[in-house]
């Protein structure tokens, strides 16, 4: 039986809190799933030996065995599909190059697949959601940080060493907000859940405001709602800088649609709507009208495993 006809595949999002999980179905339904604590792990091994228990557990629960199953993806910060490694993840305890691949490999009879989580999640897309059919798209999320996966003639754009399509750290404004990987004005800065807020921040500052410390992109989704003018304008401000970025994206691929996911997403039309407008704008005149913006059609709650289990069918 081939990969793509076995009925069951495993998908492992691994989070710098929490690893995730599942087991999907081949039409995409997620089953079953497990957890592990991440953080309680600072040496990998250790780690690998515990993730490998939990898959067990999770084949056992369902009452299935690995040879059941199409193999196992894993969406990882840092991670590199070419060398199956964890590349020095900042957000993990386990430091330095960590081979998972080959770590899980040795500890269950079955093929591992692994690459970093936005290029899972845009693969999830292809496979079992709104990119069914599409050979020529960008997937961007949009929370903590802001990743991207590139897929281009139906291959994953992976570039010479694994790390291609880091669309979230392609400069935005030059001498821009410092970004956490060092430089700045990157897009992450300005289209991230952070970045959103330290926006509507400034805005309020401008105006000699206080912010609440607490405040959350929801919230702001919720201030604009209710007629805060400021929020709104966030929002507007938001819609520019991640037209002109994904602008810059369709010069070099021409996607036939970009998806976006994540919690900013949910602001609904307060971005979408003047993202849409700003980007044909942006857009050289040879792409306008070319290239749709979706919203991804991957359950937020299932997203990142869906799309580590779409790895291990192909």
């Amino acid at each position: 039986m081939s990969k793509a006809q076995q009925p069951f595949a495993v998908g492992i999002d691994i989070g710098g809190t929490n690893t995730d999980l599942g087991l999907v179905t081949a039409e995409g339904v997620c089953v079953r799933r497990q957890h592990l604590a991440t953080r309680d792990f600072s040496e990998a091994n250790a780690y690998a030996d515990a993730l490998a228990n939990a898959v067990r557990e999770l084949l056992a629960a369902q009452k299935i065995t690995l040879s059941d199953i199409a193999g196992i993806g894993i969406g990882a910060p840092n991670g590199n599909f070419y060398t199956g490694s964890i590349d020095y993840a900042p957000n993990l305890q386990f430091k330095g190059r960590v081979m998972l691949k080959e770590l899980m490999e040795a500890r269950l009879a079955t093929t591992v697949t692994l690459t970093n989580d936005a290029n899972a999640a845009a693969w999830g897309e292809k496979v079992y959601g709104g990119a069914k059919g599409m050979n020529d798209f960008i997937l961007i999320t949009l929370g903590t940080g802001v990743g991207s996966g590139i897929v281009v003639n139906g291959q994953m754009v992976y570039g010479h060493d694994g790390f291609a399509g880091e669309l979230g750290h392609a400069t935005l404004r030059p001498n821009g907000r410092r970004c956490s990987c060092g430089r700045r004005g990157c897009l992450e800065e300005y289209a991230s859940a952070r970045g959103i807020v330290q926006t509507y921040r400034e805005l309020r500052r401008r105006h000699g405001l206080e912010t609440p410390a607490d405040i959350t992109c929801k919230d702001l989704t919720a201030l604009a709602d209710s007629g805060d003018a400021l929020a709104q304008r966030t929002w507007e401000q938001t819609a520019k800088h991640l037209a002109l970025a994904l602008s810059n994206a369709v010069t070099f691929s021409s996607p036939e649609a970009i998806f976006l996911m994540g919690g900013p997403v949910r602001a609904g039309h307060w971005l979408l709507d003047p993202l849409r407008i700003h980007f044909e704008k942006c857009l050289l005149s040879i792409f306008q009208g070319k290239t749709q913006i979706l919203r991804s059609q991957l359950a937020d709650n299932d997203a990142a495993i869906l799309g580590a289990a779409a790895l291990a069918t192909y």
